[in-house]
């Protein structure tokens, strides 16, 4: 490796891809690329080639994280179609990789690595694998996928019209679709889902805020001094009525925000009042913060034509937290559908459907359960829209 990896949420290259826009011309870009080059792989390239000229001569090949473990296990330098899109190198339109991209940042060709499916053989490990991790030589390479459209596969949302969420230290909702669309502002993403093939087309339109998990954990460092877990947090914030008696919570604060046009408005506290508000409001109100942003972000996946009326979700992160379930389905009217996975249970259904241990699709997914169902609470609905406004009403103040 020359130099540490820059990763997702890093705002460095925002300038860069705002530029490429234009000179690319905004509707040839989206309509074969569906999105702008942003402060994508491409455009953080890009920065690297502007300001450490140094390392860039040095390039052999680029890669993203889980290519470059391929390639430790195999000794072959690959990417596949989905990651490639998700660098804003992928020619939805002609269905091959987006040379004009790379010609616009001076990104030779030779520097991006052959591209395989997500799920299917793309290489086998080899003898110094066998010696310094004991897998043996031989043994397939057989699925890769990003972390978004991966956890879309833990939960088996693959079809048309299906959607999944996560709340990790970003939050994402994830729908599948059929169609080559694209967000004018990108504002939200569309990437090459796992399963795509240029017959059978799948893409994935991403929803990506930055600024959910990582609010919350900075919460329970700052201001509860790491001496709740989890599950007190969230038994506490639940001992606060919805609305957080007028308190609320803007989590942006991690980079630049897609949704917001790559703008950054900051993480607050706002209405905090020293004679009312307690710890749990505090928590309560970041919940329901992270919530609202989802519900923005949701209202801009529907102008779109995306019905996240169902979300599926599995058990981990934020959506451990019955009151986070509760609040974004009371906000979104959608139903969440809370399963017994993760994106690690899914990675390895995924690597035994593409090596062949699994036959079918069904087969790798027998054993996915529903844990639970949450519908909208109507009798909270009324305060969150009213709390819901108010947080929008701040976040517009803050991007003046």
């Amino acid at each position: 490796p020359l130099r540490r990896s820059i990763i997702w949420c890093d705002s460095r290259a925002v300038g860069l891809g705002a530029e490429a826009f234009d000179a690319l011309d905004r509707d040839r870009c989206l309509r074969h690329v569906l999105n702008s080059p942003g402060n994508f792989t491409a455009s953080k390239l890009a920065w690297v080639k502007r300001n450490e000229p140094e390392i860039f001569a040095k390039i052999y090949k680029f890669m993203l994280p889980g290519d470059y473990i391929a390639y430790r296990l195999s000794g072959r330098m690959s990417t596949s179609i989905s990651g490639l899109s998700e660098q804003i190198l992928w020619d939805f339109k002609e269905e091959r990789r987006a040379d004009f991209v790379a010609d616009r940042y001076g990104i030779p060709h030779a520097m991006i690595p052959d591209a395989d499916v997500s799920i299917g053989i793309q290489a086998h490990t080899d003898a110094a694998t066998e010696r310094e991790l004991g897998i043996p030589a031989g043994t397939p390479i057989s699925y890769r996928a990003g972390d978004q459209p991966n956890n879309a596969f833990s939960l088996n949302v693959m079809e048309a019209g299906e959607v999944a969420a996560t709340g990790g230290t970003s939050g994402v909702v994830y729908g599948v679709t059929d169609k080559r669309q694209a967000d004018p502002q990108s504002r939200v993403n569309t990437f090459v889902h796992v399963n795509h093939t240029a017959s059978n087309p799948r893409y994935g339109i991403l929803l990506c805020i930055n600024g959910t998990g990582i609010m919350n954990s900075w919460i329970r460092r700052n201001v509860t001094q790491e001496t709740l877990d989890y599950a007190e947090m969230n038994r506490q914030a639940a001992s606060v009525p919805a609305g957080s008696e007028g308190l609320s919570v803007v989590p942006f604060g991690n980079g630049a925000e897609r949704m917001l046009c790559n703008r950054c408005p900051r993480a607050g506290i706002i209405g905090l009042d020293l004679n009312r508000h307690t710890t749990a409001h505090i928590l309560r109100a970041t919940q329901e913060g992270i919530a609202y942003s989802f519900r923005y972000g949701i209202d801009i996946m529907r102008g779109l034509g995306v019905r996240p009326d169902v979300i599926r979700a599995g058990a981990a992160n934020l959506f451990l937290s019955p009151l986070f379930r509760q609040t974004l389905s009371t906000l979104t009217g959608a139903r969440i559908e809370l399963f017994n996975t993760d994106g690690a249970l899914g990675a390895a259904r995924g690597a035994a459907l593409g090596a062949g241990y699994y036959k079918t699709r069904g087969e790798a997914f027998a054993a996915l359960r529903r844990l639970e169902v949450v519908e909208p609470a109507e009798a909270d609905r009324e305060t969150l829209e009213e709390g819901y406004r108010a947080w929008v009403r701040e976040v517009e103040k803050r991007m003046e």
